[in-house]
């Protein structure tokens, strides 16, 4: 269910900085500050277990911004 969710946020950043780039940084900074907040808390477990619950919010927030970035650069490499 959560790969699903931020399976679906991606492309939905995705299409959006595609779009309108100058207005997909705010979007995209809301699920960044949601995606860190529960990076956060899971971090908060001690040792091993917080580096483990740490984990998945981490590489979500690392593919949210990363399919953002990609919609960015795919807009600016067009001819027009």
């Amino acid at each position: 269910m959560l790969i699903g969710a931020v399976a679906t946020i991606c492309v939905v950043l995705l299409v959006l900085a595609f779009l309108v780039p100058r207005l997909s940084h705010g979007p995209q900074r809301a699920v960044d500050k949601g995606l860190g907040a529960g990076q956060r808390a899971g971090g908060s477990a001690p040792g091993f277990l917080g580096r483990l619950f740490q984990k998945p919010f981490s590489k979500s927030r690392k593919a949210t911004n990363k399919s953002s970035g990609m919609g960015r650069r795919a807009r600016g490499k067009l001819p027009f």
